[in-house]
Order: structure tokens, then C-alpha cells, then sequence
């Protein structure tokens, strides 16, 4: 079973992914492909350099991601490009690993985060839809704690994606990770066993679940 796990930005996915994979599940980081494919010497940073030039390259041969950030953030037309020269990199090498997961265990649920899963209509590459879940304001609180934005900035990078009000309507199961960590690792916990009841599992156990 491949599971899709989105959400807002700054909502808390890397909290969810980090607790299904201590429940035992088999997980993709999109954040994590994304940077594997523009390190030095990919085809992705060749691109990018082709078609941004080398002024967001650092001298390490590095790419300068709080640079390029601050360019597409603030230009649809740039992230555009931007989105159109990694996603299929990206999309390829993720379907690569889910594929790898399915064979290695195929009695265990494959769950992909990813943040734009619905901005790039991905939802039919995935049997069942997770979405985080926070109010917007709280996202733009933790945007700005997180990455020393300013209100104004972290609003625009919202601006960016599907509102989070609307993402909700996408999915089969919601975390509401607007409370303590305890809450949603429990809101997951449940999720995961009726994930697992869904391929024929046996409920998880208590042990399963880290109680």
C-alpha cells in the first residue's frame, strides 16, 4: 500500500513521517530527494545552473538553497521553472524507492511525504491520502520561528501552495498537529493500525506502538 502524507508548510510532516517509521513503516522523504538531486555533479543542479546561472551556486559547488528560495518565492514564474526542471527528477527517483520498499516488504504500508502532493495532482500515484493539519496562522508562526521570516515574507511562501483549509478536502485520514507532540503521535498510532487492518495485519500491539 502506498500512502501520500502532505500538508501545509511548516504544519509538522517531518513529526508524522518520523513516527510512522518508528512504527515500522516504510518511508519517502520528498525534502530528502529533493536535495539528493541537485548535490554536485547531478543532472538536477546541471539545470538549474543552465537556467538560473552560477550566481546560486556556492564556492563549496554547492547549491545556494536560501538564495534560490528567496528568488522563486518571490516570482510564480521562476518556481515554474524551477518546479518543471526537478519535480520529474524527483518524482522518478521516488517512485524508484517506493518500488524498492514494496518488493523488500510487501506487507508494509510505503508512506511518501511530500508537500506539494496535491499542487502537482500526485494523488493518483497513491492509495491512501494523510494530511497534516494546523490552522494557518499557526503556519505562519512557525514559518517565521523556523526560518526567521518576517510575517509579510512567511505569508507569501503560504501563498505558495494549496490553502490548508482546502487540502483537508483530499484526504482519508487528517492529523490535527495544531496541539502537544503526545496528541498527534496518537492521532498517528491510530492511523497506522487501521492502515495496517487494511492489508490484512493483525492490530498492532502495544509494544508496536511505543506504549
Amino acid at each position: 500500500m502506498r500512502v501520500g502524507l502532505t500538508g501545509g508548510i511548516a504544519s509538522g510532516k517531518s513529526t508524522v513521517l518520523d513516527r510512522f517509521q518508528e512504527l515500522g513503516a516504510s518511508v519517502v522523504d520528498a525534502d530528502v530527494v529533493a536535495r539528493e538531486v541537485v548535490e554536485p555533479g547531478t543532472e538536477g543542479l546541471r539545470q538549474i545552473i543552465a537556467h538560473f546561472g552560477r550566481d546560486f551556486v556556492q564556492p563549496d559547488g554547492t547549491l545556494d538553497r536560501a538564495k534560490l528560495g528567496q528568488l522563486i518565492f518571490r516570482d510564480e514564474k521562476e518556481r515554474t521553472k524551477l518546479n518543471n526542471i526537478l519535480h520529474p527528477i524527483i518524482n522518478g527517483r521516488m517512485r524508484q524507492q517506493m518500488a524498492h520498499f514494496e518488493k523488500e516488504k510487501p506487507d508494509t504500508p510505503v508512506i511518501a511525504e511530500i508537500p506539494l502532493l496535491i499542487e502537482n495532482n500526485l494523488t493518483r500515484m497513491f492509495d491512501r491520502i494523510i494530511v497534516v493539519y494546523v490552522p494557518e496562522q499557526v503556519q505562519v508562526e512557525r514559518l517565521m520561528k523556523r526560518n526567521g521570516l518576517k510575517e509579510r515574507e512567511a505569508k507569501e511562501r503560504l501563498k505558495a501552495q494549496i490553502p490548508i483549509e482546502e487540502k483537508r478536502q483530499y484526504a482519508d485520514f487528517i492529523v490535527d498537529n495544531s496541539g502537544d507532540v503526545e496528541n498527534t503521535r496518537r492521532q498517528v498510532d491510530r492511523i497506522w493500525g487501521a492502515l495496517r487492518r487494511e492489508m490484512g495485519q493483525d492490530e498492532p500491539s502495544s509494544n508496536d506502538l511505543g506504549h
